[in-house]
């Protein structure tokens, strides 16, 4: 894509370690993507190029349609497609206005495909397909189309149809349905130069190809018509002839569709990008199909208590609900007037979201951001609503994989770089405010502004690192905050009776990667230890309610403050439930749940003073609730038994205003310090009565074929410990589907081409008998198995597979170690 708009003058290989967004040296050493990268093209290309280069590129890109002549920017995101590195994925995912998924047409649709997918659903970004390698043994473009359909329940609209010389001979190009025309690309060139034959043009030798064109846009043209009532209407007026359908008609119908996700179509288009095949007219699909930045879900916000979404907000709407449903100042302070959200809203600049930090040896800390509202200039002023501190954007870079050009504005639905700030976090919002003061920011309730924020799945493995001499430990430690700040899904900690730093991350293979890049690329001088697994504490018995009092100097200043906690265990059919209210709030974070509480019981001395419902001015109500939440969670960061982390247990906090809090000494970090200590001592006494180990279990999805079936089910249950769900053939979609509670789609009703090599039937309700009937032989193995079990596990599966097995495994849930497994887990933890 990049050789073809222009940008570069070569084309790089993944093999070689040359292409321009895998830049890491890992990621060249090891022909993988470890982080996404980002990267801005445009196309059709500049006119700016050189005269020949410009002629070439025009001569040799298929049109679809005029309207592919106006100049487009596209912002492309590589992102990783190895299973542990799913947040690279999950953090793209969440600023993207569309998505390109690519397939391997000798694999087809594979588990991390599948998982991918739907989390693409779940920010409702409309999607296309590009099914690559066509030109390999073993390739089959028709039996991937009908994996699409069982396997990710979407109705495929076959755009293209795969060109094979003479039927059966070397892959040479393809037929576009829209256009009816062919493209064809010399063998061995650089793919600039393509052949456009149309389809009543072909040769005798290629009449079935001709056919099988016209077959398809009969299929496209019947699909788009249940969806589309414009392209019905072009149809009857041409008589339902559906050759003589515009192209620039069913263009616009696809997009519809596309934009329509409840359609459940998705284009798909084909090629062999080592050969240069079918790149072109897959830029041409991404400009004229996938929606621009106005056409996308609006994102979702929330101001203050009031959630809502960004038009509701530029609106007013959300001021005047958040205004509404704030407290009364008596209890809150300075509150935003509802008779004026338009004067506060017309001074906001802009809104963005960091979803990415990459640390440079040259400039330091590059924060991306996607711009969502107004524009975002050079020297603006940004607040971190999320840490409530400025920070100016000095520069705003454009980035091209590791290449970086000034610019001197972002504005809204473009991707850019802030380079220099030192407090921006992955999923940071940024605003920038007219009026705004450098130290308390925007006036309430923008201060409060957030996007919807990007959710860290759980580290689910941790090795130690150790420094090479005392002297190193500082130095180490800054390194180790650079890492996990470019990476939010790593966890650093320290075990405070070893005085060993953990560093926790989702695999063994994100681990390894994590600390290769921590000691080759960032220069610490350190050692890994083992990799090893995460498991939790959790209580078996209840405690009596703890009672705290902290009154000492807490950074620098007095700080004096009480409260009492109590916890209990929290039952694993117990639904997690959020309640905030100014007396009582209840949070789930963790596996956990607490509830802090403003408790003022009835005084039978008659000495104490009445409450009247008021704090101290530096306290509201919500910092109180999330004073007392912070140190309940560190309490429960460390186990009592052993050090690793409580899970479900559910931690009540009561305060009484008229004794445990003091004025002005009631800090914050007072707060925090007290709660932390009464939940500590209220875990200390429930850990008498015994405390339990639970473990992740995991949601494994294998991938064998059917001669291995049974020695990969028979290691499953004998040696792993594992609960098999299901059996199940990778491409019946009734199955897999009703798993996900997703449509099931009728193959009989999804057209694909034959492929070449196959034998199978010529005519088209033969083939889509077929498709009911055929597979590759592949066989799909669901389980539950403790993530302990699953170390070094894809060596082994493809050792009694040979080679040919396949796995994808997900965080399912923590459950309790029993039996001769938590005998022999406790003998190895000393417990």
């Amino acid at each position: 894509m990049l050789y073809y708009s222009g940008h570069t003058r070569r084309i790089g290989n993944v093999d070689d370690g040359s292409t321009v967004t895998d830049f890491l040296p890992a990621e060249r050493q090891r022909g993988v993507t470890i982080q996404s990268a980002a990267i801005t093209l445009h196309w059709p290309p500049l006119p700016e190029q050189s005269d020949d280069q410009a002629k070439t590129q025009k001569a040799g890109r298929p049109l679809l349609s005029p309207s592919t002549e106006e100049h487009h920017i596209i912002n492309l995101i590589d992102t990783p497609g190895h299973a542990d590195f799913t947040f690279e994925v999950v953090r793209s995912l969440r600023i993207l206005d569309g998505a390109v998924c690519i397939l391997d047409g000798v694999a087809g649709v594979e588990a991390q495909t599948e998982k991918v997918w739907y989390q693409a659903a779940n920010y409702h970004i409309p999607k296309i397909i590009y099914i690559n390698k066509l030109d390999r043994d073993g390739a089959e473009f028709g039996r991937t189309v009908h994996e699409i359909a069982s396997r990710l329940s979407v109705r495929p609209a076959v755009c293209q149809v795969p060109w094979y010389e003479g039927g059966k001979g070397r892959f040479c190009g393809v037929g576009d349905v829209v256009s009816l025309r062919a493209y064809r690309w010399p063998d061995g060139g650089d793919g600039k130069i393509v052949e456009t034959i149309a389809v009543d043009d072909l040769g005798e030798a290629d009449s079935l190809f001709a056919e099988e064109m016209k077959r398809a846009r009969v299929a496209l043209i019947e699909l788009l018509s249940t969806y589309d009532e414009l392209i019905v209407e072009k149809y009857l007026d041409l008589d339902e002839r559906h050759l003589d359908i515009p192209a620039e008609t069913i263009v616009a119908s696809l997009r519809h569709c596309v934009l329509n996700l409840d359609s459940r179509i998705v284009p798909v288009y084909g090629g062999a990008s080592f050969r240069n095949i079918g790149v072109q007219p897959l830029l041409d699909a991404i400009v004229q199909l996938l929606p621009n930045p106005t056409e996308v879900a609006i994102p979702e916000v929330s101001v203050g208590r009031a959630e809502g979404n960004l038009s509701q907000l530029l609106s007013g709407e959300l001021l005047s609900k958040e205004a509404q449903s704030a407290p009364s100042p008596s209890k809150e302070g300075e509150r935003l007037s509802a008779k004026r959200p338009m004067a506060v809203i017309s001074n906001l600049e802009a809104c963005a979201l960091a979803f990415k930090v990459v640390h440079d040896a040259r400039r330091g800390a590059l924060v991306y951001v996607r711009v969502y509202s107004g524009t975002i200039s050079r020297g603006a002023s940004l607040y971190n609503t999320n840490l409530q501190v400025t920070e100016p954007a000095q520069q705003l870079l454009r980035m091209y994989a590791s290449v970086a050009k000034d610019i001197q504005s972002l504005a809204a639905g473009q991707i850019g770089v802030i380079p220099g700030l030192k407090y921006a976090r992955t999923g940071d919002t940024l605003v920038s405010y007219i009026g705004a003061s450098p130290k308390t920011g925007p006036p309430p309730p923008i201060n409060s502004l957030q996007l919807r924020p990007i959710e860290v799945p759980p580290a689910v493995f941790f090795a130690s690192i150790e420094p090479n001499s005392v002297g190193e430990a500082k130095a180490v430690t800054t390194t180790l905050n650079l890492l996990i700040r470019e990476d939010p899904s790593l966890q650093v900690s320290v075990d405070e009776d070893s005085g060993q730093t953990l560093l926790s991350g989702m695999g063994e293979f994100h681990l390894e990667i994590a600390a290769d890049r921590l000691i080759k690329d960032l220069k610490a001088k350190a050692s890994r230890g083992k990799i090893e697994i995460a498991y939790r504490e959790a209580l078996v018995l209840p405690s009596q309610y703890q009672e705290a009092l902290v009154n000492r100097e807490i950074a620098g200043k007095t700080g004096k403050a009480g409260c009492t906690a109590r916890v209990r265990p929290l039952a694993g059919d117990e639904p997690g439930q959020n309640l905030f209210d100014d007396d009582e709030t209840t949070v789930s974070e963790n596996g956990n749940s607490i509830t802090t509480a403003i408790s003022t019981p009835r005084d039978p001395t008659g000495q104490l003073e009445p409450w009247h419902g008021r704090l101290p001015s530096h306290l509201s109500f919500e910092t109180l609730h999330r004073a007392l939440q912070t140190g309940a969670l560190a309490a429960l960061g460390r186990g009592i038994r052993y050090w690793f982390p409580f899970h479900s247990v559910h931690v009540t906090i009561k305060i009484d205003p008229r004794i445990q809090i003091f004025g002005a000494d009631t800090t914050i970090a007072a707060l925090s310090s007290a709660a932390r200590e009464a939940t500590k001592s209220a875990l200390q006494e429930a850990a008498q009565g015994g405390t339990a180990i639970m473990e992740h279990v995991m949601d494994v999805i294998i991938n064998t074929d059917e001669a291995s079936l049974g020695a990969v089910v028979k290691d499953l249950n004998s040696e792993r410990g594992a609960e098999v769900l299901s059996l199940e053939d990778a491409d019946d979609p009734t199955t897999s589907r009703a798993r996900e509670n997703l449509p099931v789609i009728d193959l009989r009703k999804v057209y694909a081409p034959r492929d070449p090599f196959d034998g199978g039937p010529t005519s088209f309700a033969d083939q889509e008998e077929d498709a009911m009937n055929n597979s590759r032989g592949q066989r799909t193995v669901r389980a539950r198995v403790p993530l302990r079990e699953m170390m070094g596990y894809l060596k082994h599966l493809r050792s009694i597979t040979g080679g040919r097995g396949s796995f994808v495994m997900s965080a399912d849930r923590f459950e309790k170690v029993v039996g001769q497994r938590e005998k022999v887990l406790r003998k190895e933890l000393g417990g």
